[in-house]
């Protein structure tokens, strides 16, 4: 994601795009940051998680706000997806909100870029992944 699109958007639509687009917990979580730069760079790398998200539940053509997606994050500083309506709804349909189901995320961000990847795994009775040494 190139966080020079997301600073235009903040900067062209303000509050109409940021409400569009993110939970007011991730705006506040953004608007934290110790500098304007930084904060726009949280945005893009939550941007891309979102993207991420919807591709790794095969979900492109199922009408998913980015709002249906939030990146929360924990007292620890680790980051989580809360999956909600029609995104919820896609993560049931893919298998990955059962038992051994998961969602996880990786966001980073450096200058002008920020990048997210999600791994969507297909609950099953029994773990299909199998380590070897």
């Amino acid at each position: 994601m190139d966080v020079r699109e997301v600073a235009e958007s903040v900067e062209r639509f303000g509050q109409l795009y940021l409400d569009r687009c993110y939970t007011p917990a991730e705006v506040a979580y953004a608007m934290s940051a110790p500098d304007r730069v930084t904060g726009v760079r949280r945005l893009a790398a939550r941007f891309a998680a979102k993207e991420a998200t919807i591709k790794a539940l095969g979900a492109s053509e199922r009408g998913i706000s980015p709002r249906d997606i939030e990146i929360a994050r924990a007292d620890d500083g680790s980051i989580r997806l809360e999956l909600h309506g029609p995104a919820f709804a896609a993560a049931r349909a893919a298998g990955v909100t059962g038992p051994g189901g998961a969602l996880v995320v990786s966001m980073s961000h450096q200058g002008d870029l920020a990048a997210a990847v999600v791994v969507a795994h297909k609950g099953t009775s029994g773990s299909r992944i199998r380590w070897k040494r």
